[in-house]
C-alpha cells in the first residue's frame, strides 16, 4: 500500500547549518497493517508520519502510494490525503464549532457529502469513540482525552484507507491515556491500516503487526512485536524497549530534604500512571527510612520502573553489611503482606533490599 524508498530530510537552521533527520529510509507497508513507530526522542519518527503525508516534503527519495509516486513534482496532494488521516500531539478543533460539526465540516467541504448523511456517519463514529452524548457540545467542555477521541473520529469520517498518529497521547493527563490508547486497540482490531509514533511501549506490543525502531535518524530494526521485545538484533534496541526509569537518593541524615524527596516521587507516580501503588508505597518508604532504617544510614532508597513489564520496585541499600539490617521477622512478614515480592539480598558494596510492588 506504501512504498518508501531511500527516503530522506534535511533541515537548514537560521545559522547556515543543516540537520539531517531522516537518513535512507526503506520500507514496504501492506494494507491493513498496524505499525508502531518508537524509539528515543530527536530520531525522526514524526517527521517520518509527516513526510509519508507531505506535511514535510522530502529532501530525497520516494514514497509510493497505491502505486502512484506522492513525491512526483506536480502530484495533486489532495487526493492522496483523502485517503491518509492524521491525529497530532494537539487536538487542533475548531473551538467556535459543536463536536459533531468539527467532524461533519471536511466530509461535508471535500467529498461533498449531503448534511444527513454526513450527520449519520459521524454520529457512528462518536458512538464508536464513546462520545455520542457530546455531540452538540464545544470542545472547551471536553476534557484532554475526549478532545483526542472527537480529532480520531474526524480524522475517520473522510473514509481514510490508512490513519497516522504523531504521538496521540503525549499532550494527555496519564489518566486520560487509556481512553484514547482503547479507541485505537479497537480501529485495529477491524483492519485500518495504521501507522503510530508512541512512547507506550505495552500499547505498542500488544497493539501492532510490526515495530520500527528508529535511531539515528533510519529504521534501526523492523519485525514483529515478538523480535523487537523479546529478541532485539541490535543492543540499542535491546537498551530502549528495556527502559527503567528511576529515581535515586541518598540519604545521610535527618537533615536530608524528605519533603522535596515526596513531591518528586508523587511527579513519578503520575507521569507513569501508577496511582494504584502510591499509598502503600509511601506507607512502605515511611516505615523502612524512618523506623526500621534510620539507623543505618547513609543509605541508598531508589524508585524504579519498568516500562515494558510495568514493573516498579523500591530498592534499599545500605553499604558495609553482609546481612540483612532488619532482624525482626514480623517486619519483613508485614511488609510481604502489603507487597507483590520481597528480595533480600547482599551485593558488592553492602546489603539490598528490594521490594516489588
Amino acid at each position: 500500500m506504501i512504498s518508501i524508498k531511500h527516503l530522506s530530510k534535511t533541515f537548514k537552521n537560521p545559522g547556515g547549518t543543516t540537520l539531517t533527520v531522516l537518513k535512507d529510509v526503506n520500507c514496504e507497508i501492506d494494507k491493513g497493517e498496524v505499525i508502531s513507530i518508537i524509539g528515543p526522542s530527536g530520531t525522526g519518527k514524526s517527521t517520518l508520519l509527516r513526510a509519508i503525508n507531505m506535511l514535510e516534503p522530502p529532501t530525497s527519495g520516494e514514497i509510493w502510494v497505491d502505486g502512484e509516486n506522492i513525491t512526483a513534482k506536480g502530484y495533486p496532494l489532495h487526493k492522496m490525503r483523502r485517503k491518509m488521516g492524521m491525529v497530532f500531539q494537539s487536538f487542533n478543533l475548531f473551538e467556535h464549532m459543536t463536536v459533531l460539526e468539527n467532524i461533519i465540516y471536511a466530509p461535508m467541504k471535500l467529498l461533498s457529502l449531503p448534511d444527513d448523511q454526513a450527520k449519520q456517519e459521524a454520529m457512528e463514529l462518536l458512538r464508536k469513540v464513546g462520545l455520542a452524548q457530546k455531540a452538540d457540545v464545544y470542545p472547551s467542555s471536553l476534557s484532554g482525552g475526549q478532545k483526542q477521541r472527537v480529532a480520531i473520529a474526524r480524522s475517520l469520517a473522510m473514509h481514510p484507507e490508512v490513519v497516522l498518529f504523531d504521538e496521540p497521547t503525549s499532550a494527555l493527563d496519564p489518566t486520560m491515556v487509556g481512553e484514547v490508547l482503547s479507541v485505537i486497540r479497537s480501529l485495529a482490531k477491524e483492519g485500518l491500516t495504521m501507522l503510530i509514533v508512541t512512547h507506550e511501549m505495552r500499547f505498542a506490543r500488544d497493539v501492532s503487526t510490526r515495530i520500527f525502531f528508529m535511531n539515528e535518524g533510519i529504521i534501526y530494526e523492523d519485525g514483529t512485536p515478538e523480535q523487537i521485545f523479546e529478541h532485539p538484533v541490535h543492543s540499542a534496541t535491546k537498551a530502549f524497549v528495556n527502559r527503567i526509569q528511576k529515581l535515586t537518593y541518598e540519604i545521610d541524615s535527618d537533615a536530608f530534604d524528605f519533603l522535596q524527596m515526596e513531591t518528586e516521587i508523587k511527579q513519578f507516580w503520575i507521569k507513569y500512571n501508577l496511582p494504584d501503588k502510591v499509598d502503600v508505597a509511601e506507607e512502605i518508604a515511611i516505615d523502612m527510612l524512618h523506623k526500621h532504617l534510620k539507623a543505618f544510614r547513609p543509605l541508598t532508597f531508589r524508585l524504579s520502573y519498568t516500562e515494558l513489564s510495568s514493573e516498579t520496585a523500591m530498592d534499599f541499600m545500605v553499604e558495609g553489611l553482609s546481612s540483612s539490617p532488619i532482624t525482626d521477622p514480623s517486619v519483613l512478614d508485614g511488609i510481604r503482606a502489603k507487597a507483590r515480592a520481597l528480595i533480600e539480598e547482599p551485593t558488592a558494596k553492602g546489603f539490598r533490599i528490594k521490594i516489588l510492588l
